[in-house]
């Protein structure tokens, strides 16, 4: 176990605090953004799991991203990205779910460039995208992603409802 990001105990906090259950719905990141949150001692309280949908395969049959949009435009698109975190939040039954995706490198992928990041972020008033443009190695760019990820959740989960 590693030592616990100040994002991650800040969603857990504000989780526990709302009384509020979230997931995960990964491509990007692997499982890191959800590994991150599992770090933080008590987000059992508010964590309910994660689905790591690293081929469009598991974003189509788990997350029920439309295969359509998947042939159209890739994996690596404001669409996709809404339509895993609206996936991950109606198949884990949570109020709250984020997606990551997006190109870590070394090579483009789906015609977006190396640090292309999309975060969808879907709640009980609907859903939203954001867009993040990474700079550095693979990794750097995961990491940049799991924290983003994780502060957008954070945000969204603070505003009164119906303010996303």
């Amino acid at each position: 176990m590693t030592q616990p990001q100040p994002a991650a105990r800040a969603l857990v906090e504000e989780a526990v605090r709302r009384s509020l259950t979230v997931a995960t719905a990964e491509s990007l990141t692997g499982g890191a953004l959800a590994a991150a949150v599992v770090d933080v001692p008590g987000a059992s309280a508010c964590f309910e799991g994660a689905v790591v949908s690293y081929s469009n395969r598991v974003k189509t049959e788990v997350l029920g991203v439309p295969a359509r949009l998947l042939a159209e435009r890739g994996s690596v698109d404001p669409d996709v990205a809404v339509a895993m975190a609206e996936g991950a939040r109606r198949r884990l039954g949570t109020d709250w779910a984020v997606s990551t995706t997006g190109v870590a490198g070394p090579e483009p992928h789906d015609g977006k460039p190396v640090g292309t990041v999309f975060l969808g972020v879907a709640g009980p008033d609907g859903s939203a995208v954001h867009e993040l443009s990474a700079a550095g190695d693979r990794a750097g760019i995961r990491a940049a992603a799991v924290r983003a990820a994780l502060e957008r959740l954070t945000a969204a989960l603070a505003l009164p409802a119906n303010s996303q």
